[in-house]
Formats: structure tokens, sequence, C-alpha cells
């Protein structure tokens, strides 16, 4: 039932592109997704496709979700990366006590939950819970959200990490600093989230330990094979999915461009021009490949997870490997159309500049750094010893 759930959620969505895509500067204007994109969004059914079907969710594939969100980043590139955000956060607090998803999802389904995984926070046991603190940037869709998963070190007795988790903290308990001005991504509304020493019960926290070896509280009331996937081969694909829908954005209006474009230095069209032909051809294919691979992975775990089959450490470096190739195919593709555009391509306003400049800030997120991913790889494939939370 899920899949004819998530089908039309889909056909849903691709009704809904031409609104988004016309709202797409009004986004970048206001640095944030309008309210009114977001209520469609979400009567839709795209922020319940990864939740529980015990809350009023889906339980879909991930690559059902990522779909939907490669659709809408490739007429907006903001509002994509705040649904692919906010969308994935249901999958993750499905993972947590049962208490904590009763007081998110208990009297609404539709709450929201921001994020920010880095470590910034520090919290010190105390009875029942942590004493909590922090200052977190990059929190995507925030105002949109009530409550938020923030990443932080546990500090034993002598003030040296023990833990690093995910804590939940309701929107009373952090305050937002509105300091989100960029050259890209600038309708995400990305701001910064700050906590003043308050109390997080132990039930709302979520261990990267638990994460990796797919052992999670809310399993018990989730048991769905979706909530056994690891935690990063979910969320690292959401993060590069976005920039994959921007660069179908690009490719599409590049080639609605090129179709009608005279170049003026010589008078010829320039949809004769050979070369630019090539790049086309060029961009469609590293498009395609970027999303064969994002899809081919989560399939094949989601696989294993439905046949009770533990998912290989081996599967779960490619995710991670392959994800970052398909973000940096998509940003390749990219440039690649780009460059030729000409000069009107420059002009504010444009699509084709808003796709390039939202792209290239999808890739610096610290989940898209190549480097670190694929050495991961490779020294696993040498046999070295590999530990990292993002597996």
């Amino acid at each position: 039932m899920s899949g004819q759930d998530a089908q039309k959620v889909i056909d849903g969505v691709r009704e809904l592109l031409p609104v988004l895509r016309d709202r797409a500067q009004e986004t970048e204007d206001a640095r944030n997704v309008p309210d009114e994109s977001m209520k469609s969004l979400t009567e839709l059914g795209v922020f319940t496709m990864l939740q529980p079907r015990r809350y009023g969710g889906m339980e879909a594939s991930p690559v059902d979700f990522y779909t939907v969100v490669k659709l809408v980043a490739s007429v907006c590139g903001s509002t994509g990366w705040v649904t692919s955000v906010l969308g994935i956060h249901p999958w993750q607090l499905a993972l947590f006590d049962a208490r904590a998803q009763e007081e998110v999802w208990g009297e609404d389904t539709d709450v929201r939950v921001s994020s920010s995984y880095a470590p910034m926070g520090r919290a010190k046991p105390v009875d029942g819970g942590f004493s909590f603190s922090g200052r977190w940037s990059f929190s995507s869709g925030c105002a949109h959200a009530t409550w938020a998963f923030l990443g932080g070190l546990v500090l034993g007795e002598d003030g040296n990490p023990v833990d690093f988790r995910t804590f939940l903290l309701p929107i009373a308990d952090y305050t937002i600093d509105d300091v989100w001005h960029t050259v890209g991504l600038a309708g995400t509304g990305s701001n910064d989230i700050i906590v003043d020493d308050v109390f997080v019960p132990e039930y709302r926290t979520l261990s990267f330990t638990d994460t990796a070896r797919c052992v999670c509280p809310g399993q018990e009331v989730n048991p769905a094979p979706l909530y056994k996937l690891p935690f990063a081969s979910v969320f690292a694909p959401s993060i590069a999915v976005p920039v994959i829908g921007m660069a179908q954005g690009a490719y599409d209006a590049y080639v609605s461009y090129t179709r009608e474009r005279v170049r003026a230095s010589t008078g010829a069209k320039a949809a004769d021009d050979v070369f630019g032909q090539v790049r086309i051809a060029e961009a469609a294919r590293k498009i395609d490949l970027a999303w064969t691979m994002i899809e081919r992975n989560v399939t094949e775990e989601l696989e294993l997870a439905t046949a009770g089959e533990k998912i290989p450490m081996s599967l779960r470096m490619r995710v991670r490997r392959d994800q970052v190739s398909a973000t940096g195919a998509a940003i390749e593709a990219v440039d690649r159309l780009f460059e030729s555009a000409g000069g009107r391509a420059l002009r504010l306003g444009t699509p084709i500049q808003r796709f390039w400049r939202d792209a290239h800030a999808g890739r610096v997120h610290a989940i898209n750094d190549p480097e670190k991913t694929l050495a991961m790889y490779g020294q696993a494939e040498l046999g070295i010893r590999v530990t990292d939370a993002w597996l």
C-alpha cells in the first residue's frame, strides 16, 4: 500500500512543480521557503512518506522519497533542500524511544523537526538525562519546525567525550539566530540554533553507536525493514539528491534556452553548435549516472533489510562512495552547461545561475566531502579498519 500512496505523492508533486518554479525567486529573496509551499507539500503527504504508519505515515521506500526531492529541487533548489532535510527526519525520529515519538507526534502527526548534527553541543549526565548547551549552524528549514535534532558529545566525569548522540529538543528549549545570508541555497533559512543549559531526558537522545549497529529503541514499535537501514545510508543520499535535482533543473533550463538562443557574436543559432550538443549529452549522462548510483544502492539495502539480512559494511561503504560521487557528477553537469550558457545566463533572476549557485552551495555540505569519504572506501578495500559515525 505504501507504494501506491507514494506514487500519489509523486504525481501530486509533479502537478505542483510549476507553482514552486514560479516561487523560486521569491524563496531566494525571502531567505526562506514560503509558508504556502510548505502547506502544499504537507497536504500532499511529502513529509510523512518515511513516517511510521502508527503516526499516519506511509513507510515508503527512501527511493520514492528521493524521487520527490529530486523533482522539487529541479524547479527550486532551496525548496528541494528543505523538503529533503525536513522529510528525512521522521525516519530518524522513528528510531527514538517510543516516548519521544509520542511527545512529537502524539497530538499532531504533521509536526516537523529540523536539525544540525555536528557535535557542537556538550551534555553532562544528570539524574534522568542530560544538562545540554551549545550553538549549531546550518539548521535548514528551522522556521518551519517546532523540534530540533542537535548533535552533542556526552562528557564523562573527567570532561572527556564518552559518547556522540543526537538530542531531540522542543522549540521552547532553543532559540533561532537569523544569520543566513549566502550566495547559494539562500532560501533554505539555515539559521543557527542556540541552547543554554536545558534538561534533555535520556529517552530523547539517540547514540550514534546504536544507529551504526542498526539497533535502536524505536524498532520495538516500528519493526518495518525501513527502520533497520543504517543512518548514514538514509541521511547521506538526502543531501546528495537535492543537488542532482538542481543539476536536472539547470539542464532543463539550458536546453530550453539554447533552443531559442541566437549568439550575439555570430548570429548563429546556438542549437546548431555541435559542441553544445555534446555538452548536453555529457550533462545528461552525468545526471542519469548520479541518480542511478543512489537508486541502486538504497534499493539493494532495503531488499536486504526486508529479507532480514545484515547489511554488509562493504555495501554501506559503497553507499557513501557513490553518494559523494553522485554529487560530484551532478556538479560537473551543471558546470559543463553553465560555462557555455552565455552572458545573459549571469543575470539575477534567471534559473541557470540560481541552480549553479545552489548546487555548489549544496556541494559544500560536510557529508558531500569527497576526499574523506573516498579515502575511507580505499582504506577499507586495503584492509585498514575504518571507524566513522557516518557509515
